[in-house]
């Protein structure tokens, strides 16, 4: 697979400001932040100093406490917006614990609500939210290979290539992989 990831040292760093900016847009301290979100205050400072790479799960919990997408979060990072992006050109970002891939194929924008992502995940792969970044955001999400299951609302959909499965999360969610299959798909966000 040929992909153009972004200098993980670069974007990992551009994270760090940002999430630090973010905490001190709302007055925060790192404790305050810590107890709203359920990472630990060490943690955050460590992720805010760029001490070490962010996890999809911590992400996915500070976006839903700054009420951002993480597709909205890297937006935030990367330089700048071309209406036309070309696929060596489109961001990739990969979880340090779970090796999860998200390319933005198509960034979101202050003007526009939508946005699209391409995901990979390995076998065996279990990533699980505690609860959405904005409640009640729209997904469609379609598989293009391999096997997922999305739990929504306690409810696990099992699906294979083709299967298109569309919700609105406004609670838990998680992504799982079995043992003997990987999976890509391509999720658009309403």
């Amino acid at each position: 697979m040929d992909e153009a990831l972004i200098d993980d040292t670069d974007i990992d760093a551009r994270i760090a400001g940002r999430l630090k900016r973010l905490r001190g847009e709302r007055g925060w301290s790192l404790d305050a932040l810590a107890a709203r979100s359920g990472v630990s205050r060490a943690t955050l400072s460590r992720l805010e100093h760029g001490e070490i790479s962010p996890t999809a799960r911590v992400l996915g919990k500070l976006c839903a406490v700054y009420g951002l997408t993480l597709s909205r979060l890297m937006h935030l990072v990367e330089e700048a917006f071309e209406p036309l992006l070309a696929r060596d050109a489109q961001p990739v970002w990969r979880d340090p614990e779970t090796g999860f891939r998200r390319r933005s194929i198509s960034p979101p924008v202050r003007a526009l609500s939508g946005e699209a992502l391409e995901a990979t995940l390995e076998p065996a792969t279990d990533i699980a939210y505690e609860r959405p970044p904005r409640p009640g955001l729209e997904h469609h999400l379609f598989l293009i290979e391999g096997r997922l299951t999305v739990e929504v609302d306690g409810r696990a959909h099992h699906l294979k290539p083709g299967d298109c499965l569309r919700y609105q999360l406004f609670g838990p969610s998680r992504f799982a992989t079995p043992d003997d299959s990987g999976a890509r798909y391509v999720l658009f966000m309403v």
